[in-house]
């Protein structure tokens, strides 16, 4: 229980982070800096959508591979230095593109993440385990959209990102 304790910690502080850059931070952000419409935001939602469709195989295959563990952060931590660059993209076709390739990876680490604790945790106790998880992961989501919010309202449209980026970071290396 300690471990799934810890591990549900480590959950809610990666759900912090992406709670800096949710789907609708996303859009402004690129809605501001290159004034994009909608066309161009939905198209680019659907790619970037089917490459994390597209990246749950691939994480099954390269968990198989490499392990559990290291599909994780391997995945996690190149995905978290592409969204630090969005920011200082200098078109919308160049951060459309590093956004699409971040999309690529950063869903990576849910197949594998919940493979790993249904390994580590006996089968009776499986169904507390996820749920404590998922409400973590839950808890962690809600706080980060305000100061996101208040950053951007402020006119630092960049910072969201950077934040989002550096706690997955920091969530990667623990």
């Amino acid at each position: 229980r300690r471990q799934v304790r810890k591990f549900a910690g480590l959950s809610a502080l990666d759900a912090v982070g992406g709670g800096f850059i949710g789907s609708a931070l996303i859009a402004y952000f690129l809605y501001a800096r290159f004034g994009v419409n909608e066309t161009e935001l939905a198209l680019l939602f659907v790619a970037a959508r089917t490459m994390i469709v597209v990246s749950h195989f691939v994480a099954a295959w390269l968990a198989r591979r490499i392990g559990l563990v290291n599909t994780m952060v391997f995945t996690h931590i190149p995905s978290s230095l592409l969204l630090l660059t969005l920011p200082i993209a200098p078109s919308f076709g160049v951060a459309a593109a590093l956004f699409i390739l971040r999309e690529g990876l950063s869903e990576m680490d849910v197949p594998t993440r919940q493979s790993y604790l249904m390994a580590i945790v006996p089968p009776h106790e499986r169904a507390w385990a996820s749920g404590l998880t998922q409400l973590a992961r839950a808890a962690g989501r809600m706080i980060a959209p305000a100061f996101a919010g208040a950053a951007m309202h402020a006119g630092a449209l960049w910072l969201p990102l950077v934040a989002g980026a550096t706690i997955k970071l920091a969530y990667a290396h623990l």
